[in-house]
């Protein structure tokens, strides 16, 4: 996948926007503890990791596959401050102490859609006890239904939910406990190579009416007679 681009020569370098937009709000909350759910080439973790070794960037990903093409072909090896590990992102954060992270960035797709079991009110809820801040990498169109449904379920567990993206393409969907200083977020969004809007929790709040968050119960075969 392009957005695994890893620049072999300068790990800090983050080619694809929506990466140096997380990096944007990671800074600004000072998050060194950073929970990666979703890895592919881990571009993001290792920029965090090559900038701070004495923090701790961990990286679920779900696919052996990937991580091979990772380690044979993107340069992923062993770095201070950076691990990866071979498992499913929602069931490992169920398993992690209440605040044991900084932050949370989720950045998984099946194709260009975030699996809907980490969308859930219940999946966030575990994500909200885990860690103070999320991010979630969202791909939508002008609809913004993926935005709205992903914004919808981190409104039910955080306090506070903005966003950074366009009319389309990518979006950074964020759920925070405490106050960031927006106004610094997204002056440096706006200074980007490619300038990301800053969608502020009252804006949200008229964008959200009508949209339902998702839940377990939704996702549930239903059963057979």
């Amino acid at each position: 996948m392009e957005a695994s681009y890893v620049d072999l020569a300068d790990p800090s370098h983050l080619e694809f926007d929506y990466m140096r937009w997380m990096r944007i709000v990671l800074r600004a909350a000072r998050a060194r503890r950073v929970l990666h759910v979703g890895g592919g080439g881990c571009a993001l973790a290792r920029a965090l990791a090559a900038e701070d070794p004495g923090g701790r960037q961990e990286v679920c990903e779900v696919d052996p596959e990937v991580l091979a093409l990772a380690r044979e072909h993107l340069g992923l090896r062993r770095t201070r401050g950076l691990r990866v590990r071979l498992t499913e992102g929602r069931a490992f954060v169920a398993g992690q102490a209440a605040g044991r992270w900084d932050a949370i960035a989720i950045d998984a797709f099946v194709a260009a859609t975030i699996p809907r079991r980490l969308m859930t009110v219940e999946a966030l809820a575990d994500v909200a006890r885990v860690a103070p801040l999320a991010l979630m990498n969202v791909l939508d169109d002008r609809s913004a239904r993926e935005v709205r449904t992903v914004a919808a379920g981190l409104a039910a567990v955080y306090q506070r939910v903005w966003a950074l993206g366009g009319r389309t393409g990518n979006t950074v969907v964020v759920g925070a406990v405490a106050p960031l200083d927006l106004d610094r977020i997204a002056a440096q969004a706006a200074a980007d190579l490619s300038p990301a809007r800053l969608t502020t929790a009252g804006a949200w709040m008229v964008r959200l009416a009508g949209t339902a968050p998702m839940h377990d119960d939704e996702l549930r075969e239903p059963r057979e007679d």
